[in-house]
Parts: structure tokens; sequence; C-alpha cells
């Protein structure tokens, strides 16, 4: 019945194509081969959030979009209420597929067009790297690991991690009850580096996007899933034989990411969410956030408060 929920959702068939080893990126690997996690660059990172101030000038990035025509972006397809291909309407919908649009119409006009890519978890840097897309609107947090390789705006929501579980699962949380469980993660993901630094005896599988998990999850090849809880309370109201449990271990910001030479664009999208920000009841980010995730998320007053840089 459960595994019906996501067929039922069209997101079934992709989710366990993008799961097969042979692409490549789906890697399993048992706790103790799990390697040892990267030195903490806390110390050189005391305010990842704090981006450049807004600007509503062009450069060389944003003249680039503009020479172009259109905006691309890279976005998930497979995260219900954030980015997903509704199966009725074949059209991508969800707060991160709004906030994208807002971008465009800002950049672009009233009629500025996106083009959306769907990148995996891990390759959401590559992406920008390689200047695939302009910018990545994907539940990305924002980290001092991160912010080497790629530009962050302001946080425009605020997550944690959390585990998904079905419904009378003997894990209670993030701690010694999933010894011995296959947990799954996607690659490149908060939750793999968190598993990475404390796996608390669990066997660890990574595949290319935390739907994938669900599928796992569905069909008894995971014990427990470890993501934002963004995300998973959206796979929840997917499919309610699963259920969070437990606290939130992390805090998880999420930005728009752009490439580090990107700096006029990074400057023009903090400017387009300051004005998706404002209005209170009536702002751009208040009728995303009861559109796409008052019924999974309650109990959110508004945005995370940007913080800039001293530039």
């Amino acid at each position: 019945m459960a595994v019906a929920c996501a067929v039922a959702a069209g997101l079934l068939p992709q989710a366990l194509e993008r799961a097969d080893p042979r692409d490549g990126r789906a890697g399993s690997v048992a706790s103790a081969d799990v390697p040892a996690a990267p030195k903490s660059v806390a110390g050189d990172c005391r305010n990842p959030e704090a981006s450049l101030k807004p600007s509503g000038r062009s450069g060389p990035a944003v003249d680039r979009i503009k020479d172009r025509g259109y905006l691309i972006a890279g976005v998930d397809q497979n995260s219900f209420r954030w980015g997903y291909r509704n199966p009725a309407t074949k059209d991508l919908e969800g707060f991160d597929i709004d906030l994208a649009r807002a971008i465009a119409k800002d950049l672009l006009g009233p009629d500025g067009r996106v083009v959306f890519r769907a990148i995996p978890t891990d390759q959401r840097i590559p992406a920008l790297e390689q200047r695939k897309v302009d910018v990545i609107v994907r539940t990305m947090t924002i980290n001092c690991d991160r912010i080497k390789q790629v530009a962050f705006s302001t946080a425009y929501f605020e997550a944690g991690q959390q585990v998904l579980v079905p419904k009378g699962s003997p894990v209670t949380a993030f701690n010694g009850t999933l010894r011995g469980r296959r947990v799954c993660t996607a690659a490149g993901s908060t939750g793999e580096a968190e598993l990475r630094r404390t796996s608390h005896g669990a066997k660890v599988t990574t595949v290319p996007n935390q739907l994938d998990c669900l599928v796992r999850l569905q069909l008894g090849r995971a014990d427990a899933v470890i993501t934002d809880n963004a995300l998973a309370a959206g796979q929840a109201a997917q499919d309610p034989s699963v259920e969070l449990v437990g606290e939130p271990f992390t805090r998880e910001p999420y930005g728009v990411a752009m490439n580090l030479g990107d700096e006029d664009l990074v400057r023009r999208v903090n400017k387009v969410l300051e004005k998706y920000r404002k209005g209170g009841d009536d702002s751009g980010w208040m009728k995303a956030y009861k559109r796409w995730l008052e019924d999974d998320l309650d109990g959110i007053d508004g945005p995370p408060e940007p913080t800039y840089k001293k530039d």
C-alpha cells in the first residue's frame, strides 16, 4: 500500500531508476567503512549565513542571463511541496519553484522565463562550478564547507535533520536505536555528513535523491531515513505509513546557491529575497508557505531574518 502511494504520485519509477547503482552515484557502505568526516572548519567560519548586501545593479552574471533571455535554475523534481512534478499537470510545483520564478521575474520582467534542470543532491555544487545552471534553488543548506565552493544568498528557510521511519519502528531518534539498522540518506547531503560524524552503529546507504530513500523505506530495503524535517514532512504527507521521530538534531538554513564568481547575481537575488519577505501575511514568502508547507509544517510565523557581510 505504501509503495502504491508513490506510484499514484507518479514518483516511484523515476526514483527507482535514479537509485540504480549502475548510474555511478548510488552506493552502500557499512558503518565501519564510512570515511572519517573532514575536519571542522568552524574556526574559520563563524557565520556562514552572512551574504553579500543586496543590490539591484547588473553585472557580468546578471547581464549573461538577460542576454540569454532566460534563467537556468537547478531544482528538485522529487520533493513533495518543495520541488516536484505534479502527475496531473506535468508541471513543476512547490516552494522552491515559486522562489525560482520570483527571481526570474525580477531579472527578466513579469514574463521572465525559467528553464528548470533537475539536479541530484550530490550534483548541485558541480552544476554551479561547471555553469550548467545559474542558481540552485533546492533546499540547499548553507554551511562552512559549502561556502568555500559556492556562494549563497541569505537564508530563506530554516529546517533541521530528523529521522523518518515506518510507524511502529523501534527507532526512536538519532541515537543508539539506529545501531545495526539500515539507514538511508542522500549523497552529498548534510544528513550524510552527520552520519559520517556519528553513525550510532547504523549501516549507511547513500542514494542520489531523498525520494529514493523513501522508496527504499517503503520496499523494506531501509529501516530509517535521515533527512531535513522540512523534506521528511512532505514525504510523510505522501505516505501516512511513515512518521518523523525524535527531535531535529541540526539547524539547516536554506539558501539560493550560485557560482562563487557571480557576486552581482548574489546581490540581486538578495534584493529579490528582501522584497519576497516583506508584507507579512501578504508577502510572497508567506503566500508560498501557506500554499505549499503550512499543512505539514505549521507554526512558522515567517522567514528567517537575513544576515549580511560587512562589505
